[in-house]
């Protein structure tokens, strides 16, 4: 195989693994700075339902997946989780949902001529070289947007003590197929935990 028939198989490659990729998540938190988290030990869920104002439409799969998830995070972390909010070092709940999304872009049609491998891209060039020529391409595209936050509290300070959440621009794989896409939201947001 010739230098230049592999650097184009290489090159392929490339391109198919940045098409089939999905969209990362976003992931934040704030931190109550008066509040001590180096020595916490223990957890329990803040309200024996776990999820804080669920939407009437939360599929009760899905919200025994992500109680598993969270609740797995932080065992993970070396939390051990205790029944009793009480007896607890912290108490933790969360909030989930999504949206749908439009996003809207719109550029001139010679910059779709002149920068892209597609429709136009010799023709365009000299049709559209002065403003009085130039048109608008408007691009729609809707999407879904998952986001979930979780939220830790100081027991004994009867105060907030962490929020921790991720947004998501979910694939159509992901929607049909959450549990791979809950698990690792879930330990993203819980790493940020300290």
């Amino acid at each position: 195989m010739s230098n230049f028939k592999k650097l184009f198989s290489v090159i392929l490659i490339y391109i198919i693994a940045g098409c089939a990729s999905t969209y990362k998540a976003k992931v934040s938190f704030d931190k109550n700075t008066n509040i001590d988290t180096a020595n916490y030990k223990t957890f329990a869920w803040l309200l024996p339902e776990k999820v804080m104002s669920p939407d009437e439409d939360f599929n009760p799969v899905m919200k025994l997946r992500v109680d598993e998830e969270i609740e797995q995070a932080f065992i993970a972390k070396g939390y051990q989780l205790i029944s009793e909010p009480e007896k607890a070092d912290f108490t933790v709940s969360y909030t989930v949902g999504n949206r749908d999304k439009i996003k809207v872009s719109s550029y001139p049609a010679t910059y779709n001529a002149r920068f892209a491998w597609g429709r136009g891209y010799y023709g365009g060039y000299y049709g559209g070289m002065y403003p009085t020529h130039m048109h608008n391409e408007t691009h729609v595209r809707q999407y879904t947007e998952g986001k979930l936050a979780i939220d830790v509290y100081d027991v004994q300070a009867h105060q907030p003590a962490w929020h921790g959440w991720a947004t998501k621009r979910l694939s159509s794989s992901e929607k049909e197929s959450p549990s791979m896409v809950i698990k690792d939201v879930v330990s993203e947001v819980v790493a940020q935990f300290n």
